[in-house]
């Protein structure tokens, strides 16, 4: 009797235990009181770190197991509403009706000549007094976060619509339809100060990938307690926070009255920006009285005010929810935004929602190790039931169709017809792209491929050489490990000198992961005497059959080299190589031109013969020499971040600046090798350092010695990124304007510096009539001294748009004036 009691109850505890642990749905219609839908409200369990978002046409679902629950929706401009549900065994609909929300006005207090809102002012000096301790209330926090992306086209011009473009985009009749959907899964991890990691566990896209994207956790990481808001890809300055230290200075506040949302004062602040409130918001932030914490945002920036790209205008949505022990985190984050580019108008939003907040978590040591992000490796081979199941907001029945039809296509895309007539349609040589930009093929897999280099790169003419063919190839194999193999076959034939160079470079990317490279060069080529850079082939050829300036000087070399390259550690990468070369000097054999200039004739390809002596001149530069080298480099970058991906890591930029340390070395008398020297630099340089509304800046120094220079010839001098000619790449912030490729390079110790400034609008914004144009203002400073040449300097000022730059610039060279000009740069180098 008893062994059958026992199993009854065991029977019943099961069946119980079952039961609780039963997940059901808990959906519904979230509407307003005229009864159109609410999208993107925010619907959470009171006093649980557990949420969801309603679409945009206001459908919500929960997953949650019998019991009952305190359900709390809330969304910018309604009533906080909570409902007081009770799920048992079976699924619930519970649809929803907001109320708007109603603020009762206070007394306002009026003074001064600019209206200033004396209530709203100490409320705002309250939160920002705050500030600081909300920005640092939380030591560790990990969180779950839910990111859905979506971008829809609303119309377009009608007379493209029959030329392609409509069955191209997948639009209807209209011109109507989604270009673009995203979705991912994190776990979000928080350590103070400023240490993330980031693991993606599902990750899903689906049509064309707009020009910006905030896919990923870490984009929708905003902090209105920051003093300076960032928006990557929205604007080239940032934006100041409503709570600023200094936001009084950009803003003047209005306070629209007050509510009680569930036994708290809710104070409604409407913001504006001072001035043409460019860097500032407009919009409204609720604030909790006694609290003086933000409760929730309703901001906005306008291209019109703000100069942003890409977009009109971008909303920007946040709700703060309790979630522990009077601990508030943000529940949701939302971008949405609208924008118009040559008559397509669109739309778009990208959301995050934010779930299971865990606070003092113990991360074991070294788990913020520089890598924030981390895809796993089967984050994108989730299938529909996966994302049906887990994904919090649920699919509009438009966005259904559209993951529909894009799967559709992808399966037909998967086929052995499509792959076949796709291949041969992307093999095809354009004529024209061929030109500027080569011509690549590749197999059906994408594992081999061909390159072959532009056509401006493969016909030249320079007055060593004369007309040219440089016949160059890239053969490359990608295993199934993401490991790469190439190898990079040259040909080289010049018609006047009839010199054949014929070399071969290959690699072997062993190891994605930390920067695995193995090198091996060999064969003859025609090199340029700088070894750091001057002019392209195609640059070369224009200015010397346009305007006789034959810039470059060349040698011919007979080479072999092997070189390693791996990271040691984090921020750490090691390279080195070993090479021979047997070096010969040239001489020039050609004088063509286009246009006879009478005032300006060939230089000799002597760099350092002066500009008096005849073009055919046989000056010897250096003897006919060997050098057996060993180079090696060191590459800290410190607290180097990156983001690791199932086919490698990618490395981001530091916030602190990089250093590199260079030794090279000549060894004499092994395989009768001439050259005998040691030579040794530093250089400390970082790119785009942020001085807060005022653009950014970068720089670089580097200093270096020859050690020893017993046997030191012209190719082994240190060399330096000059530029002569009207274009420049200014790209490298280690490069000059005005400064010859040869003339100041250096045998023995050398300091140089350079300094750039962008401004990012900041001046040019405040007159009127350019502010449209968007323009960036740019100053900048290089300086060289050396032995031979002490004290050379140019100051530079400019104007860039996207790719396109203009500066004008003077250098000295001592107390004299050496060359003023323009520099122009259009994109390609």
């Amino acid at each position: 009797m008893k062994k059958y009691l026992l199993l009854a109850l065991l029977s019943i505890f099961v069946v119980a235990f079952s039961a609780s642990a039963q997940q059901y749905i808990l959906s519904g219609h979230v509407v307003d009181q005229r009864g159109a839908p609410v999208s993107f409200v925010s619907i959470y369990i009171r006093n649980t770190t557990y949420g969801t978002t309603s679409n945009m046409q206001g459908v919500y679902k929960f997953s949650l197991g019998a019991g009952e629950y305190d359900v709390i929706y809330r969304y910018v401009g309604y009533k906080e509403q909570i409902d007081h549900i009770i799920i048992t065994d079976h699924d619930v609909l519970h649809n929803v009706q907001m109320a708007d929300e109603v603020f009762q006005l206070k007394k306002v207090n009026i003074v001064g000549k600019h209206n200033r809102d004396t209530a709203a002012s100490v409320i705002m000096r309250k939160v920002i007094a705050k500030r600081k301790y909300y920005l640092n209330e939380v030591n560790s926090y990990s969180a779950a976060v839910y990111v859905k992306g979506m971008q829809k086209l609303i119309k377009a011009p009608k007379k493209l619509l029959d030329n392609g473009v409509s069955r191209v985009l997948d639009l209807d009749s209209n011109g109507h339809g989604i270009l673009y959907q995203s979705e991912s899964i994190s776990n979000y991890n928080y350590q103070r100060p400023g240490k993330v990691k980031e693991i993606t566990i599902s990750s899903r896209e689906a049509g064309i990938s707009p020009t910006f994207s905030y896919n990923k956790a870490s984009d929708l990481q905003v902090n209105f307690y920051q003093n300076v808001f960032t928006v990557d890809g929205l604007s080239s300055h940032a934006f100041i926070s409503p709570v600023a230290h200094n936001a009084f200075s950009y803003y003047r506040y209005y306070l629209e009255g007050a509510t009680i949302e569930n036994g708290r004062t809710i104070d409604k602040i409407r913001v504006s920006g001072r001035g043409d409130g460019e860097y500032s918001f407009t919009g409204y932030i609720y604030i909790v009285e006694g609290d003086w914490r933000i409760y929730s945002v309703d901001l906005q920036l306008t291209n019109k005010v703000n100069r942003l790209n890409l977009v009109d205008t971008m909303n920007i949505s946040q709700q703060y929810v309790p979630v522990q022990d009077n601990i508030w985190m943000p529940a949701s984050i939302q971008y949405h935004y609208l924008g118009d580019v040559l008559g397509f108008k669109f739309e778009g939003y990208y959301i995050g929602v934010y779930n299971n907040y865990k606070f003092n978590v113990a991360f074991p040591p070294g788990y913020f190790n520089g890598e924030i992000l981390r895809l796993d490796t089967s984050a994108h081979s989730k299938d529909a039931g996966y994302w049906f199941k887990n994904r919090p907001i649920p699919l509009t029945a438009e966005e259904t169709r559209d993951y529909q039809k894009k799967d559709s296509i992808l399966r037909l895309q998967k086929t052995k017809p499509y792959i076949d007539s796709l291949q041969k349609s992307k093999n095809r040589v354009l004529i024209l792209p061929y030109l500027v930009f080569g011509f690549t093929k590749t197999d059906r897999q994408s594992k081999d491929s061909l390159y072959v280099y532009p056509f401006n790169q493969t016909l030249f003419y320079n007055t060593v050489e004369g007309l040219g063919l440089n016949l160059k190839a890239r053969l490359s194999h990608t295993s199934e490990d993401f490991k790469t193999i190439g190898i990079v076959p040259n040909l080289r034939y010049g018609f006047a000198d009839k010199l054949l160079s014929a070399n071969i470079h290959s690699y072997y990317f062993y190891d994605p992961f930390h920067e695995g490279h193995l090198f091996a060069n060999f064969g003859t080529d025609i090199l340029d005497l700088n070894n750091v850079g001057t002019r392209s082939l195609y640059f070369n050829t224009l200015s010397t059959l346009l305007s006789n300036n034959n810039y470059v000087k060349y040698y011919r070399s007979e080479f072999g080299d092997v070189g390693y390259m791996h990271e040691l550690a984090n921020g750490i990468i090691f390279r080195g190589s070993l090479g021979y070369a047997n070096r010969t000097q040239l001489f020039n054999n050609s004088y063509a031109h286009i246009f006879t200039s009478k005032t300006r004739h060939y230089t000799s390809n002597n760099p350092l013969a002066p500009d008096s002596v005849p073009a055919n001149d046989r000056s010897i530069l250096f003897p006919q020499n060997q050098a057996l080298t060993i180079n090696t480099s060191l590459k800290f970058t410190f607290d180097q971040q990156y983001i690791t991906r199932p086919t490698g890591k990618i490395y981001l930029p530091s916030k602190y600046p990089t250093l590199t340390v260079n030794y090279r070395k000549a060894i004499p008398g092994v395989f009768g090798s001439d050259a005998d020297y040691d030579f040794v630099s530093a250089d400390v340089s970082q790119s785009k350092i942020r001085v807060g509304l005022m653009g950014y800046s970068s720089f670089k120094l580097q200093a270096g010695d020859f050690l020893n220079n017993k046997a030191l010839y012209f190719m082994d001098y240190n060399h330096f990124l000059g530029n002569q000619g009207t274009t420049f790449d200014p790209t490298y912030v280690g490069s000059f304007h005005f400064l010859p490729f040869y003339q100041f390079s250096a045998n023995s110790y050398y300091l140089e510096a350079h300094y750039q400034h962008n401004f990012a609008g900041s001046i040019l914004n405040n007159i009127g009539f350019l502010r449209r144009l968007k323009l960036e203002e740019i100053i900048g400073a290089n300086y060289l001294t050396e032995r031979n040449n002490k004290d050379y300097r140019e100051f530079y000022v400019g104007l860039q748009r996207f790719i396109f730059r203009v500066d004008y610039g003077v250098s000295y060279t001592g107390n004299k004036k050496y060359i003023q000009g323009i520099r122009i740069f259009y994109g390609i180098r």
